[in-house]
């Protein structure tokens, strides 16, 4: 029998999480006590993940159109003041297991999106505390409108810009805050791919079990306008 593999036998990967730490850290909350709540819970539940020194199970790699542009998005990360994390994730990027999470895909959207989990209930670093990831979107991609039941939710914005809602734009180093059942739909710019860095925050059941499902609108009764 093998014995298994665990964080402290991949400093790569334990690199990218204490560079995750880091990178909730040293966030602004923009003196927003709830997200400053969510950033210290993400730091902590990071630590315990650390120091329990979990099980690794690495999936067949895998990939999707939109991986295509994750060069430019890193390069442009380059740039930023978070360059080290980007670092981070290009040394463990031929690890990655691309994905849409979703059992039907809107049209046109499985050129322009893929998302990758680096730690959570499928792994590759397990745990059921937290899910932290990656989502690369291409460039003028619309992310439909969604919600998330139980999870709390923040993107960091690595590289490009993004929108919520169509209020206001995050550039890279910006935060979005999403508290759960909370509807958010999300465009990006026209010139450049974005590349968000995502952190999942609910109970065990909630993380084990999420379905991502798209919200439609709902139709207009008939004769309104």
């Amino acid at each position: 029998m093998t014995d298994k593999i665990r964080l402290t036998d991949n400093p790569d990967w334990a690199y990218l999480l204490r560079d995750s730490y880091d990178l909730y850290r040293r966030q602004s909350a923009g003196g927003s006590t709830k997200i400053r709540s969510h950033q210290r819970a993400v730091r902590e539940s990071i630590s315990r993940v650390i120091k329990s020194n979990p099980e690794m199970h690495f999936p067949e790699p895998a990939t999707k159109p939109v991986v295509g542009h994750l060069a430019r998005a890193l390069n442009n990360g380059r740039l930023e003041r978070h360059a080290p994390f980007i670092r981070s994730i290009e040394a463990i990027q031929d690890k990655l297991t691309w994905q849409y999470g979703y059992e039907k895909v809107p049209r046109g959207l499985e050129k322009k999106y893929s998302y990758a989990e680096l730690v959570g209930p499928t792994g590759p670093v397990l745990t059921d505390q937290i899910i932290l990831g990656l989502v690369l979107f291409a460039p003028s991609c619309t992310y439909p409108a969604h919600a998330h039941d139980g999870i709390t939710e923040s993107y960091v914005c690595l590289s490009g810009a993004v929108s919520e809602n169509d209020q206001g734009v995050y550039a890279p180093g910006s935060l979005i805050f999403n508290p759960p059942e909370h509807l958010h739909r999300i465009t990006v710019g026209d010139n450049n791919p974005a590349l968000l860095f995502y952190a999942w925050q609910g109970s065990t059941e909630k993380l084990s079990h999420q379905k991502m499902v798209f919200t439609r609108k709902p139709r207009e009764a008939a004769g309104e306008k």
